[in-house]
């Protein structure tokens, strides 16, 4: 796999505060990563340093190879850390023809990248007629201005209604889809699950898992369950090393799989047991109780 970008052992310290500890990933090409965690985490620390806006503490990163410099490495980047910020009495097209003239890039590819993010009907409009949705479309249309290798946005969708959140995610999917690689931060974990190939989560600054989203935590799923011999079944349960987490709500066992186990299986066992199930239905854990069980256990 071509890389990207080569994130090792980042160090990033405000006084007291640790923003970023000891990070380390790797971004392939042609895939979409998504950046997860709360607010604070230290996503936008990160993406910031990489772009060269902040300075790291410790550790290391490199663009592509590593023989290339981060100024030159960046030109080959498209990135929208901050809100758009264009000139409000400017058509959109004017906008983008100055951001062309900063970028030293040709203007050639203004209508094309208009029409990636669905706004080439409104280019002759003035970017204070635009909603936020389309101001942020305006962004990554300028962000792709210099056909850059990977897109990195930080935060895409924050404050856009359900349609623009949409609109945004399905301009995204185009743009990775045509081999872009892209990297987002993002604290919405159906951001995520909808858009990205591959996850690193932080918390306070510290990296919990990296890897494909569908592996996130490699699941082997749960079963829910219910028994007149409830005790027992409990008892079974938290004694038997194919089951970790045993959860109990009103009768109700949930109890999650170490290693894969179908029902049949598992309903076999239990009348060799003489536990009589009344309930029994598997599940796969969703992300997000994948993503809690994953912070809840790194307290």
């Amino acid at each position: 796999m071509e890389a990207i970008l080569t994130i090792n052992n980042l160090t990033k310290k405000f006084g007291y505060l640790t923003a970023v500890k000891n990070l380390s990933f790797t971004i392939n090409k042609g895939n979409v990563y998504g950046i997860l965690g709360p607010n604070g985490s230290g996503k936008s620390t990160t993406l910031g340093i990489v772009l060269n806006v902040v300075n790291k503490t410790e550790g290391n990163f490199h663009w592509f190879d590593g023989n290339v410099s981060t100024h030159n490495a960046l030109k080959k980047v498209g990135a929208i850390i901050e809100r758009p910020n264009f000139y409000p009495y400017m058509t959109a097209e004017q906008n983008l023809k100055l951001v062309c003239r900063i970028k030293d890039v040709g203007q050639s590819k203004i209508n094309e990248k208009l029409e990636v993010v669905g706004l080439l009907d409104r280019k002759d409009h003035k970017f204070k007629t635009y909603s936020l949705g389309m101001k942020q479309r305006l962004a990554i249309a300028s962000a792709l201005l210099n056909d850059p290798e990977i897109l990195i946005l930080d935060e895409p969708t924050n404050g856009l209604d359900p349609q623009g959140i949409h609109q945004i995610r399905a301009i995204i999917k185009e743009i990775a889809s045509k081999g872009t690689t892209i990297l987002l931060a993002s604290h919405l974990l159906d951001e995520v699950e909808k858009v990205c190939s591959h996850v690193v989560v932080l918390r306070k600054g510290e990296k919990l898992y990296s890897g494909r989203v569908d592996e996130m935590i490699s699941s082997h799923g749960f079963f829910e369950l219910k028994a007149e011999k409830h005790n027992e079944l409990v008892t079974f349960l938290e004694n038997n090393s194919s089951f970790g987490t045993v959860k109990i709500e009103d009768q109700l066992i949930t109890a999650f799989l170490n290693e894969p186990m179908d029902s049949p299986a598992f309903n076999k066992l239990m009348f060799e047991k003489d536990i009589v199930l009344s309930h029994l239905v598997k599940r796969k854990e969703s992300l997000e109780e994948q993503f809690l069980q994953l912070t809840d256990n790194n307290n």
